[in-house]
């Protein structure tokens, strides 16, 4: 992975190219962003950095061998644990080894996707994955062992807030006393998930959303967009380059999202005074149900932005309003002005408080229908 290949964060990697060239490298560091930053091609390519010997500010120069391995992420001191589940062909104690095959696959073809593209790429989009006990044993035999190449070993956690209890206490363990030699590269869009204590051992760095500038350059350059479509898709992408890819390729969620959120809102306005329509929303909470957890969450924080959006709307503040509804006879016109200061924290509220319920694998139909009746009549507050 080159520096080069990364999408902005300039800041951060000249910090990175200059802490590893001073021999100045913390001992574990915790790449906090948004989806679609490039914490993860940034993890990559300064390991690479580090274990390749590479000079200047590049990774080049160094051990050409080492720099063959990383273009298939196969260097045997570079190590992964990731969020991962049960499937058909590992019905129990899953773990990240268990995975590497499609986790290399994964990232080679998608370096800026998300944790949800992940378990599409799995196939188990409808469960929630976690790292678990298992996957810190791992951790403990692969660090307990000496490098092959002499130099560091490097341990890159993606999604670390996904850590259960027990995986965070042994890696804890690892951090107060860490083997000599050896870096540990968390990264996480939820720094406040992992807890305190792992936290505080961490050297933290922010990573920013990506300016539309960036975005629209990499994607007329890797899509041979022009200038016009390149801006828009970056706008409506706010920072995210695997979402401004999605789009591009056509393959986004939101088309359904956008369907089911319009048939929502529709239903709840129906309901105030309609006892019939009730059972409108008891059916499209049904069938939300039936996406999956992590299908349920991402529809929700969808949900979320479309609500923020109506608000931005309704106060006059177009040039903010990236989303382009495409359900017929739906419009932000008409809708936005029952989104207002009256009602939008509330409606946040409720809509966190389920995606906080469904995590803990509360009985989502109970949620979603509790939620359908509280919006009927939160929609109506002025």
């Amino acid at each position: 992975m080159q520096f080069s290949d990364i999408l902005g964060q300039d800041y951060i990697k000249n910090h990175l190219v200059k802490s590893a060239l001073s021999g100045r490298i913390p001992h574990a560091q915790l790449f906090v962003g948004p989806e679609g930053c490039g914490t993860l091609a940034m993890a990559i390519a300064y390991a690479q950095f580090v274990l390749c010997s590479n000079s200047g500010n590049e990774n080049n120069g160094g051990n050409d061998a080492c720099n063959l391995k990383f273009q298939s992420l196969s260097h045997p001191d570079l190590h992964f644990v990731y969020p991962n589940v049960t499937n058909e062909d590992v019905k129990t104690k899953p773990k990240s080894a268990d995975f590497i095959t499609d986790w290399r696959d994964f990232v080679l073809a998608s370096p800026y996707g998300s944790l949800f593209d992940w378990y599409k790429h799995l196939g188990v989009q409808n469960k929630q994955g976690e790292i678990r006990v298992e996957d810190a044993q791992d951790i403990l035999k692969s660090l307990a062992l000496k490098s092959y190449e002499g130099g560091y070993k490097i341990m890159i956690v993606w999604m670390a807030d996904k850590m259960n209890i027990s995986a965070s206490n042994k890696l804890l363990k690892l951090l107060e006393e860490p083997p000599e030699k050896t870096l540990f590269l968390l990264i996480s869009e939820n720094e406040e998930d992992i807890i305190q204590t792992i936290r505080s051992r961490c050297q933290v760095l922010h990573f920013g959303a990506l300016p539309e500038a960036v975005i629209t350059k990499a994607l007329k350059e890797k899509y041979f967009l022009d200038d016009a479509s390149a801006s828009k898709v970056a706008h409506q992408a706010q920072g995210n380059y695997n979402k401004a890819e999605h789009i591009v390729k056509n393959d986004a969620e939101d088309l359904p999202f956008e369907k089911w959120f319009v048939d929502w809102v529709r239903a709840a306005f129906r309901a105030k005074g309609n006892a019939s329509a009730i059972q409108d929303l008891i059916l499209w909470s049904e069938e939300i149900a039936g996406l999956g957890r992590e299908g349920q969450k991402q529809f929700l924080n969808y949900c979320i932005v479309m609500f923020r959006q109506a608000l931005l709307h309704n106060y006059e503040t177009k040039n903010l309003v990236y989303v382009e509804p495409k359900v017929e006879n739906f419009s932000f016109d008409k809708f936005a002005p029952f989104v207002n200061g009256n009602n939008i924290n509330a409606i946040f509220n409720e809509l966190s408080n389920a995606i906080y319920h469904i995590e803990r694998n509360g009985n989502a139909k109970i949620i979603l229908t509790d939620l359908s009746i509280k919006l009927t009549r939160l929609i109506h507050k002025n």
